[in-house]
């Protein structure tokens, strides 16, 4: 190919925007390309661990130059090899080289100082276009003009390619590693652009160069000229920044402008570096993997500024040692050029395939940003910007959060070039401002992803289990139809008989629980019954010629028939409490006169009885005993009849109830219990007069027997009143009735609280 065909000069499109800062390109651009001595140990971020690629090797491991350290498991996979031979001594995060420095997956390899490599196989024969990718691929190549983005997946586009265009601008000040990369190694680039052609099969390709790098811009015509590549030419630029960026070289080189939110691709159109292109024929020819690339070291702070080949994973502080960085307390480490990069909080960071520079500046040289102060609307950076935005309406959203409206006014399409804040005379740091709100609205659509994801996966497990039941179901019920269709007549009767049985077993015990529970007056009925027998064999036994004893077990039965026939005579009503109180307090009135009367009946008894017999002579205080005794029974007898018709009054409310509906029940139970407590005290009286005539000798006896009848009744009104009661001797109950008088008393006391009970129950029918 002719020079002049190799140069032949086409329309450019002038760059919207964009900035002319000082170039600063000759601390490092005047002396080739040197090699620094190698590192003890080097630091290989592995980000893509875990997601789109598994680790190849284990901690402790001896591994060779060159040697893969992860292997791909998708599309986006970008190989990780070992810069030296040396030992894994950690796998583990570390700082990234990034303004954050948050930790990483890093692989840490011990350099054993003999650089033993693999086997490189080189092509020996013409490779077809997979095996081109593949080898792409396995290199790790990937886009060194910054972006790393993987090549392999770049130089396979869906759609026809119109035209290549290989990047050389470098645009940036400071910054001069494609330039001396082109000076020295133009064949080889061009030997990459044509294995690019081979992939793509482009109509034109374009060499873009800018006019401040005349050296190498005529290196590469020589060597275009001496190669056999067709359809190319070199295209030298005017100076002007941003020109290096994708958009703005296709805008430059082509007048059209990629859409927002398209690639180049969509235009028919693929971009790559300089660099990238001698890393691809390195890996396709050679079949070197990517392992090192040129990095501009430059500044004022340095001793010796210039480009260097530094292994990829080598640490900065080890590139700063070896170049003689004057380190103050001041000291900036900026990684990529002045207007694009970023200051490192440590130094103890990796070189990553897309780092190109590192710059060193002293104080005067780069100061710190001054005070930020308040937008006065000059508009000076919309003049500026290069993708035609609205900068600062970006900065009100994103200095606001509202990410949003920042997103309305393209916030995406931002390049972060830098033109906006290098022009501002606020001094206002607005691509800061741009990545927090990307950043922020990144994170927003990752998680919104991942709740996408969640819910998928929740919707597929729910209708999995759904579908899992319905066959467990369809399984029982086929189960259930072959064992019917494989019984006998005989089985399926039986079966049917079980289910009878167990239905019926059922049906009962439900019966059961639904039954009422017994009543009170069920109860009370019961053991008036039980009191009725008892009276019943206490008057057989009275007409017969019975012992001492059994006239004592006589007179107690009689106490407790007596205690009994009140505690069923009371049917305790809440009315009484309700509406009552009057003939509860009338009851209680009655019982007491009936003690007074009881007392005074007993003390005329005493004084009656004196001069009848020798042993009531001799015994006078049991006798005041007896009367005593008998007066607090009447009393106790009184007070549980208080109680129970204030506890009648409580439960009147369901017995009126009942009473509503049956009441002549309600009598006849009424007039029972009014027979049987009137037979008690005929009962009782025929025992007092059996028991008057035994003989006066027993009197001394008395008192104790009178004391167990106390004490009998007293159990009675605590409600604790036992069938029997055990006595010391057989005689003692007969003798403690011998008082007729006594016993007419009781009787009369007894009545008296008949009638009032009656009363009551009138008053409560009415």
């Amino acid at each position: 190919m002719s020079l002049t065909a190799s140069t032949e000069h086409t329309v450019l499109w002038p760059l919207t925007g964009g900035i002319h800062p000082p170039e600063m390109k000759l601390l490092s651009n005047t002396t080739p390309i040197q090699r620094l001595l190698p590192a003890n140990e080097y630091f290989l971020p592995l980000p893509q661990v875990g997601e789109t690629a598994v680790l190849a090797i284990k901690q402790g491991q001896r591994v060779l130059k060159g040697q893969p350290l992860t292997r791909g498991i998708s599309a986006m996979y970008l190989a990780v090899h070992a810069p030296t031979s040396g030992i894994i001594t950690a796998i583990e995060p570390r700082p990234s080289n990034h303004p954050s420095a948050l930790p990483v997956l890093t692989c840490v390899v011990q350099s054993d100082g003999l650089d033993e490599a693999v086997s490189f196989t080189a092509a020996s024969e013409p490779l077809s276009h997979e095996q081109i990718l593949q080898r792409i691929r396995d290199a790790g190549i990937a886009g060194m003009g910054g972006a790393m983005f993987p090549s392999h997946i770049k130089l396979n586009p869906a759609s026809k390619v119109k035209r290549l265009i290989i990047n050389g601008v470098e645009c940036e000040p400071y910054i001069t590693a494609d330039d001396r990369l082109m000076r020295e190694y133009a064949s080889d680039i061009l030997k990459g652009v044509a294995l690019m052609q081979q992939l793509l099969q482009p109509e034109t390709t374009t060499i873009a160069i800018e006019d401040n790098k005349p050296e190498a811009a005529q290196a590469m015509r020589q060597a275009l000229a001496a190669s056999t590549l067709s359809q190319c030419s070199i295209q030298v630029i005017p100076t002007k920044y941003p020109s290096g960026g994708e958009k703005q070289l296709i805008q430059i080189l082509t007048g059209q402008e990629v859409p927002s939110g398209a690639i180049p691709a969509h235009l028919g159109i693929v971009v790559q570096n300089v660099g990238t292109a001698f890393a691809i024929q390195q890996a396709v020819y050679q079949g070197v993997p990517l392992l090192e690339r040129v990095l501009t070291v430059t500044g004022s702070n340095i001793e010796k500024p210039g480009n260097y080949w530094v292994s990829v994973g080598t640490p900065i502080r080890h590139i700063l040692e070896q170049t003689g960085f004057k380190a103050t307390p001041d000291s900036k480490v900026i990684v990529g050029g002045p207007m694009m990069g970023y200051t490192l909080p440590t130094v103890d960071v990796p070189v990553l395939k897309g780092s190109n520079c590192l710059l060193l500046p002293q104080a005067q040289e780069l100061a710190d940003a001054p005070q930020e102060r308040s937008c006065i609307r000059c508009g000076e950076c919309a003049q500026v910007c290069p993708v035609s935005l609205l900068p600062q309406q970006l900065y009100w959203h994103a200095k606001a959060a509202e990410y949003d409206k920042a997103e309305n006014f393209h916030l995406q399409d931002c390049i972060e070039c830098g033109c906006c804040s290098y022009v501002c005379p606020s001094d206002i740091p607005l691509v800061q401002y741009y990545r927090v709100a990307k950043a922020a609205i990144r994170k927003t659509r990752e998680e919104k992803l991942h709740a996408e994801h969640a819910k998928m996966r929740f919707e597929a497990r729910s209708l999995r289990m759904e579908q899992e039941k319905q066959e467990r179901e369809a399984k029982a019920r086929e189960a259930a139809e072959k064992r019917k269709s494989a019984m006998s007549g005989n089985e399926k009767d039986a079966v049917a008989a079980a289910l009878a049985r167990v239905k019926a077993k059922q049906a009962a015990q439900s019966a059961v629980k639904e039954s009422p529970a017994p009543t009170t007056a069920d109860n009370k009925a019961t053991i008036a019954e039980a009191v009725s027998g008892i009276k019943a064999q206490n008057q057989e036994s009275s007409g017969s010629n019975v012992t001492n004893q059994e006239d004592k077990k006589a007179a107690i039965a009689a106490a407790i028939v007596r205690a009994k026939a009140k505690k069923i005579a009371a049917t305790p009503t809440l009315t009484e409490t309700l509406t009552a109180s009057a003939p509860t307090q009338a009851a209680d009135k009655k019982a007491k006169v009936a003690a007074a009367i009881a007392s005074a009946k007993a003390k005329r008894t005493q004084a009656a009885d004196t001069p009848n017999t020798e042993a009531q002579l001799a015994a006078p205080n049991a006798t005041d005993k007896q009367a005593m005794i008998a007066a607090a029974v009447a009393k106790a007898k009184a007070r549980k009849a208080a109680v129970e018709n204030t506890s009648a009054e409580v439960d009147n409310a369901a017995v009126t109830e009942e009473a509503s509906s049956a009441p002549t029940t309600l009598t006849e139970s009424t007039t029972d219990a009014a027979k049987k407590a009137r037979i008690a005290a005929a009962v009782a009286k025929a025992k007092a007069k059996k028991a008057s005539s035994a003989t006066a000798t027993e009197a001394p006896e008395k008192t104790t027997a009178a004391s167990t009848i106390a004490a009998a009744a007293k159990q009675h009104t605590e409600g604790n009143m036992p069938e029997t009661v055990n006595t010391d001797g057989d005689t003692h109950a007969s003798v403690s009735l011998s008082d007729d008088k006594k016993a007419r008393v009781a009787a009369a006391v007894a009545k008296a609280k008949q009638k009032a009970r009656e009363r009551a129950r009138e008053q409560e029918n009415n």
